[in-house]
């Protein structure tokens, strides 16, 4: 008895940063590994990015008003989309997307957004991976943290894999972000 209850908790303490953190997989030592991405960046908090176009503008800092436009897809679930900056007549991201503005650090956005362009330059596009923990972690929380899908299936979309509730989706987001505008907080001036 004393052995059975010793092993979840040795499966607890494995290394399980090599695994997407899935809920019916919970405790396990076992799993879908992460993907690494070779020609990605891998920074500390796990996010993985690679500069499509590197900007040459400002950078931005914490307080300024960051415009950005964006895409996104489910990669760890058929790679559906749930933002498009345009699309083919007809479908769900015809009409063309509206910027979003955030404040830089202040908490209005996904931490793996807010960490991408808080490390780029005006002009720039990024593309990241976004693992779960930076991501909007569970379904709704799209409502709470930008950016927000634009349409309606785009909000669907997410909110179904974020909403799984057997646990076995695969999280994991690609972005891609090109930062537009950066405004000048009050402390910048």
């Amino acid at each position: 008895m004393a052995l059975f209850q010793q092993q979840p908790a040795q499966a607890a303490s494995a290394d399980l940063s090599t695994y997407e953190p899935m809920a019916a997989l919970s405790g396990k030592d076992y799993g879908k590994p992460r993907t690494v991405y070779p020609d990605y960046i891998k920074t500390p908090s796990g996010l993985q990015y690679k500069d499509l176009r590197e900007g040459t503008g400002v950078s931005p800092q914490p307080g300024d008003t960051c415009v950005i436009s964006w895409e996104g897809y489910t990669i760890g679930y058929y790679g559906r989309p749930f933002e498009k900056a345009s699309g083919p007549k007809g479908s769900s991201f015809a009409e063309p997307q509206e910027p979003y503005r955030f404040k830089l650090a202040s908490g209005q956005v996904i931490p793996a957004v807010e960490e991408a362009v808080a490390g780029m330059k005006l002009g720039g596009i990024r593309r990241i991976v976004v693992p779960t923990e930076l991501g909007w972690n569970e379904g709704g929380a799209w409502r709470k943290l930008g950016p927000p899908p634009s349409t309606f299936s785009g909000q669907r979309a997410l909110d179904f894999v974020l909403s799984d509730r057997n646990g076995m989706i695969d999280k994991t987001l690609l972005i891609t972000v090109e930062l537009k505008n950066v405004q000048p907080g009050q402390a910048r001036g």
